[in-house]
């Protein structure tokens, strides 16, 4: 799905806040707010109750942050800006209705989400037709920005759908690097959730494992939500497995883990950014230890400035965990952000007044994206994918995620 990257591992309630904007709207797209500012939103998108809210919950409040410093600063004077949140459920279709509602509003100059790939697959196409930005600070499935054929011949799907996380043809690849170079794991029972995200990261994994010379003794599906895993950790066990790779979220991940070691078994489970929470090891408890995932970026403590980030979230109260998304939402909020101010730059220092020329607008300055933002360097190539790189190996230690490595993905 899924960052230079900030890690939160304290327990935060669920919950959400929606914002929405005020004032009387202009019948070209503006509101004109209290003080005579136009008023603009920032739609964000991602699951905000039930599975994956923890994370989800991290992605709107890292937006509301952004939104907020930008309104605060001032960074585009005469605008003020609203942040109104929509909770996709990790579902899809509700994605998409989601999308409908964000492009229907005439003042939403762009959008920060979804956190799931394959509920991001319904909404591309709600976007590119209204022409509004979309960026995703966590999806990772290459389809979405490289096209469905992105192994033999990349292809852009949608020039407005951009992600300020890389994708899982790099995450995939480390995390079989760093399972058999340094763990010296050599044979690996590989486990996926028939998700888009899920499926798609635990291939590459594959994939790349048994070309550096790793052995997949054997594979295996899920369903989202299912509880028990006796028949699948039996499997395990049995295989001669030294390591479980699985991709999918933290839900169910939690869950096989400590099944599997509930057994006696003693065989690590390692996964993506979407078992990169607080909640996976609240959930597993202490079968959770020596666990491992990857995320996308660099721990937070060789990110200067996210510090203050850090202390605004906590400060606030804000629910969820920013751990994984959190400062990629920020800097996605503020790449739409900046290129409001780049479109009111060209025109005289104001907005322009007809919405869907100022979403075109805004569309072409947020791919010319070159700032330094919480993660670092926010730039984007030519399928709008991230130019940061970066990604870090975590693995459970005394009840917390600890940084263990972090470096680039060498494709074979």
């Amino acid at each position: 799905m899924r960052r230079s990257m900030v890690i939160l591992t304290s327990v935060l309630a669920t919950g959400a806040l929606t914002l929405t904007a005020c004032g009387s709207r202009d019948d070209k797209g503006g509101d004109s707010g209290d003080n005579g500012d136009t008023t603009l939103t920032i739609g964000v998108d991602a699951p905000l109750s039930g599975e994956n809210s923890t994370t989800g919950l991290g992605i709107q409040y890292g937006a509301q942050i952004a939104v907020d410093d930008a309104n605060k600063n001032k960074l585009v004077p005469g605008v003020t800006f609203k942040l109104k949140a929509f909770d996709d459920k990790a579902q899809p279709a509700t994605g998409q209705q989601n999308a409908t509602a964000i492009t229907g509003d005439k003042t939403s100059v762009g959008a920060v989400g979804p956190l799931n790939s394959g509920v991001a697959q319904t909404m591309q196409q709600v976007f590119a037709s209204a022409n509004m930005v979309e960026i995703s600070p966590a999806n990772t499935n290459p389809e979405l920005t490289q096209g469905k054929n992105w192994q033999t011949a990349k292809k852009r799907p949608y020039k407005t759908y951009f992600r300020t996380a890389t994708t899982d043809e790099l995450q995939g690849s480390f995390a079989a690097q760093y399972a058999y170079k340094t763990l010296k794991k050599k044979k690996v029972f590989v486990v996926d959730d028939k998700q888009t995200y899920g499926a798609g990261l635990a291939k590459i994994f594959g994939q790349q494992f048994k070309k550096i010379g790793g052995q997949v003794v054997q594979t295996d599906h899920v369903n989202t939500g299912d509880k028990d895993f006796g028949s699948l950790v039996t499997k395990i066990k049995n295989s001669g497995a030294d390591l479980v790779y699985y991709g999918g979220q933290y839900d169910e991940s939690s869950l096989i883990t400590k099944q599997l070691k509930g057994t006696g078994a003693k065989i690590p489970l390692f996964g993506g950014d979407g078992m990169f929470a607080s909640t996976y090891i609240e959930a597993a408890g202490t079968s959770s230890e020596g666990d491992l995932s990857t995320a996308i970026g660099v721990p937070a403590d060789t990110l200067p400035a996210a510090k203050t980030f850090i202390e605004t979230y906590k400060s606030k109260g804000y629910k969820g965990d920013y751990g994984a998304y959190g400062a990629y939402s920020y800097d996605a909020a503020t790449a739409i952000i900046k290129a409001v101010k780049a479109a009111a730059d060209a025109n005289s220092g104001k907005v322009p007044s007809d919405i869907n020329a100022l979403r075109s607008t805004v569309v072409d300055e947020v791919q010319k994206s070159d700032f330094d933002g919480l993660t670092g360097k926010v730039s984007f190539d030519q399928y709008g994918d991230t130019t940061n790189k970066q990604l870090t190996v975590y693995q459970v230690e005394k009840g917390k995620w600890k940084a263990v490595n972090t470096g680039t993905a060498t494709l074979n």
